[in-house]
């Protein structure tokens, strides 16, 4: 299995070496070159990056038969799969391709081709997982902790379920997840398992697949031309062969791809209404985790930044030579990085080490911001006159009653307001811990946007709290500057 963070790198260099070129053919004087969106980063077997550093995949071997047959190039736009949708209606590209399921909702905004594949949701779990044997007896398990890759079927299907679920943006994390211990499930699409679990010693299939769907590429509803196009070359790859060619090649044909013939399963199902109290309801969940990361977190940050203010201030070179370096390490590299490197990185360094994702957060958002704090305290501090030092110790005061009575008082007035400033970012700054599987408020919204497609709504819903949350602690850095100022001004 893949390193996510590797396997991140190698994304990007593939998108700096093969931006902006052909997904297949080159271009050709037939016709203006058509975009299909997918992410890469999704990975195997849709489209991927191989070992020679090409992109390789089963959707896109279908793009370079569509390309041959429409007589049309068509390029690749790396787009994040839960974008895709939104990305094709705004007009960021012509086609989306990327393991993308038909649902209800999407049906309602995009137009799709005939399927090209039936797809259906396998359980994975570890190799020595003896609690259940199918996705049946797994439900009937409390304190069970499923995974899934978010904006998929399957993440709508363990919803509905009401299991504790995890969410990830790509298979590779929710599998690495798995057989690190952390979660004790994983559900996704067959390929998805396929390529990454059917082969791993560490995991096993549990149970037949369920719940099949549909894969079909999705169009703007403006676009009629190109659907007709690509219908018409899908129903000949699939009356010649070639289809189940490319299928075969991916370990992917089974019995149920034989629908595809016929159009595939015909689902009429309706897309679910959602009510302005669910959302809510849902919001207000995440909202109280971002509260209680952003009080943890930054109750971390003082308890980390405060002593290494004094060490900076007050202690011997050796010392405030490494705080310096703590300093500049913690601030010089993004939260989110960090995030990824406590959660999925220090396990791999010390092997049996389980964190969940708040807990993770919290160490993360703690280190970065106690950069800062440190430095606001060393600010602080330096502002006192050394003459406050003299006359407490003049008084006859030790030098800790001096510092706790008369220095750490006055140097406060001076840290009160940027350490107000401070936690009104860090609250903004928690909603990069959704990119570990935490479901704060920023992660409750992409969860209930991508399900419903109601992008605008709930996003002005989640601003909203926002505001709410954050314009009282904005008032009150702004009052404690206000006080402060007239305090020294007296």
């Amino acid at each position: 299995m893949r390193s996510p963070n590797l396997y991140a790198f190698l994304v990007l260099a593939w998108m700096i070496a093969f931006a902006g070129q052909p997904a297949g053919a080159q271009e050709t004087a037939s016709g203006k070159p058509i975009l299909f969106g997918s992410d890469i980063e999704g990975g195997g077997p849709y489209l991927f990056i191989g070992p020679d550093g090409k992109p390789l995949g089963f959707e896109l071997d279908i793009v370079r038969a569509l390309e041959k047959r429409m007589e049309i190039p068509v390029r690749h736009l790396q787009y994040d799969f839960a974008s895709l949708v939104p990305g094709l209606l705004k007009g960021d590209f012509a086609m989306a391709m990327n393991g993308l399921e038909v649902t209800p909702e999407r049906k309602e905004k995009v137009r799709f081709t005939r399927p090209y594949y039936i797809y259906r949701q396998q359980l994975a779990a570890r190799a020595g997982e003896k609690r259940f044997e199918d996705l049946d007896s797994a439900m009937g398990i409390s304190g069970l902790r499923f995974a899934t890759m978010e904006a998929t079927a399957a993440e709508r299907f363990l919803r509905q379920k009401g299991v504790d679920l995890a969410t990830y943006p790509s298979p590779t994390e929710a599998y690495a997840e798995l057989a690190l211990g952390r979660i004790d499930a994983v559900l996704l699409d067959l390929p998805m398992a396929v390529f990454y679990a059917k082969k791993n010693p560490q995991l096993r299939f549990c149970g037949p697949p369920v719940e099949p769907g549909e894969y079909a590429i999705a169009v703007a509803p403006s676009n009629p031309e190109l659907l007709e196009k690509l219908n018409s070359a899908l129903i000949g790859m699939i009356d010649s062969g070639e289809l189940r060619q490319i299928l075969e090649k991916w370990d992917l044909w089974d019995e149920v791809q034989v629908s595809l013939a016929g159009g595939g399963l015909h689902d009429h199902s309706q897309s679910q209404k959602w009510s302005v109290f669910t959302i809510l309801q849902m919001l207000m969940g995440g909202a109280l985790i971002t509260i209680a990361l952003t009080v943890c977190s930054f109750a971390f940050a003082i308890l980390i930044g405060f002593p290494l203010a004094l060490l900076r201030v007050y202690g011997p070179s050796p010392l405030r030579l490494l705080v310096i370096i703590h300093v500049e390490f913690f601030r010089g590299i993004p939260v989110y990085l960090l995030l990824l490197l406590v959660y999925f990185g220090l396990p791999e360094l010390l092997p049996g080490l389980s964190l969940n994702p708040f807990v993770a957060s919290v160490i993360g958002l703690g280190l970065n911001y106690s950069a800062y704090e440190s430095e606001i305290y060393r600010s602080a501090l330096q502002t006192v006159p050394a003459g406050q030092w003299e006359a407490a110790l003049s008084l006859g005061m030790d030098r800790i009653t001096a510092f706790r009575r008369i220095i750490a008082p006055q140097a406060m007035r001076v840290a009160l307001p940027p350490m107000t400033g401070d936690l009104v970012a860090l609250f903004k700054d928690t909603s990069i811990a959704g990119a570990i599987s935490l479901v704060e408020l920023n992660k409750q919204y992409q969860i209930l946007a991508k399900s419903s497609l109601q992008f605008l709504e709930i996003g002005l819903m989640t601003a909203l709290i926002y505001l709410v949350l954050s314009v009282p602690l904005g008032w009150l850095s702004r009052h404690l500057e206000k006080s402060m100022g007239k305090d020294e001004n007296n």
